[in-house]
Formats: C-alpha cells, structure tokens, sequence
C-alpha cells in the first residue's frame, strides 16, 4: 500500500495504491489529520507534493517505517521535462502530464486540470512535456467579478444554468460558466489544430462543474494528478 499526496491551493487530497490501483481517496484532511492517517495506516511509501508550502515539515512527523519521498523538480520522472523554466512548473502540473502519459503512451495528451486555476499542460507522444497554459478558475472568476466591482454580489455555484441570464444572478452563472467552458472547447480546437491524435484529458475539482458543457471526445481522469504521483513514486521505488 502507497500514499500519493497532493496538496493543493485549496484542498488535500489522498490517493491510496495497491501498485498502480486506486483503491481509496481521502479528502478534506486537516494536516493532523494527515500525519496520524499516514502514520496509523503505515503505508509502505508515501510521496509528497506540494503547490504552496514546505512538506519536510509534514515529513518529519511521519514514523520512520514508512518511506517517504518528497516531491520536488530534482525528482526522476518517466518523461522528459521540456519546460523552459522548470523550477517554476507546478507540480501538480507535471504530475498531470506523468499521469496522462502513463495511462495514454504514444500519442498526444493535453491535460485540463479544472482547479484554481484552469492549466492546459501537453505532453507529446514521445513522452516530452512541451508546456502549456494558465488561466482563473471558476471561483476565482466568481470572487473577481465580486472583489473588484461596486455592486455585483458573490455568486455561489449552481449545477444547471441557463445560457440566458433573466437576472444578475443569472448572467453571471452563465457569463462564468459558459465562459469558460466556451474557452475550454476553444482552447482545446486550437492545441488539436497543432497536434494529431490528441487526447484531452480532463481533471480536478471544477471538472465535473463544466463536464456537462464539453465534448464527448474529453476523458475525465478527475484522479490524474494522484495517479502521476503515483507513478513518479514507482518510478523511484523499487517494488511498487
């Protein structure tokens, strides 16, 4: 058993391996609540990842039975890292690309990871991450609209909206969410122009929000970034 752990902007999320199975996935844990998971359970080997804060911390309060690796851009991959800045690259971002890459060898992946912030990650067939793009998410567009305007409200989200908005509400549930499916679909025909036999691939948090929106031709993946770690940690530990 394997931990694959990804803390995000917003959330902790915690994949549980049997070799390269996804068998459980944990989340909504405070960092306590993390440590003393890992720490009863007694993974074999745990990789850690980060987006925003320092996790050798977290790492030495894990019990010396369990192995851990912490995830960082001096860590082997499986693929080729062809960003220009790669200390800069996310790396739930290259983790996504690992992980689409894994499951779809030898053709084109572009990866849509639907959280914070909205990336567009490609990794070509040859295994090479090429690079990609970034843009607001949804409730960073929904908290923008309201932070930096006199008079429009905060909007939470809803599920079905209209394309037609007959209220202020209303126009903005469709401005955002049509919005930026619309950008996605778009984004999306122009990476396809560029790259054949292209797969797109579609993960994390808001993915199921906008999936209703998108072509049947995405595959929904909303694990990926779990199951790239997942892979980069078989990729350093023999066994797994």
């Amino acid at each position: 058993m394997n931990f694959a752990i990804d803390l995000g902007n917003t959330s902790v999320k915690c994949g549980i391996f049997e070799g390269s199975e996804l068998i459980e996935k944990l989340e909504g844990l405070s960092i306590d609540q993390l440590i003393d998971t890992i720490n009863g359970r007694l993974p074999k080997n745990v990789i850690l990842s980060s987006v925003h804060q320092e996790v050798t911390a977290i790492a030495n309060k894990i019990v010396d039975e369990v192995n851990c690796l912490i995830m960082s851009h001096h860590v082997p991959i499986p693929i080729t890292n062809g960003y220009l800045t790669k200390d800069t690259l996310g790396l739930d971002r290259l983790a996504g690309a690992v992980g689409a890459n894994s499951l779809f060898p030898d053709q084109h992946n572009l990866v849509v990871d639907a959280g914070t912030c909205i990336t567009y990650d490609l990794v070509s067939k040859e295994g090479q991450y090429e690079g990609g793009a970034i843009s607001p998410g949804v409730h960073l567009r929904f908290r923008s609209i309201h932070e930096f305007t006199a008079r429009l409200p905060l909007v939470e989200v809803e599920e079905q909206v209209p394309l037609l908005g007959r209220s202020t509400k209303e126009s903005i549930l469709s401005g955002i969410l049509h919005g930026t499916a619309a950008e996605i679909t778009q984004m999306i025909r122009m990476y396809a122009s560029k790259f054949a036999d292209l797969r797109i691939i579609i993960c994390g948090g808001d993915s199921r929000l906008l999936k209703r929106n998108l072509s049947s031709d995405v595959t929904f993946v909303p694990d990926l970034v779990l199951i790239g770690l997942n892979t980069i940690l078989g990729y350093n530990v023999e066994g797994i």
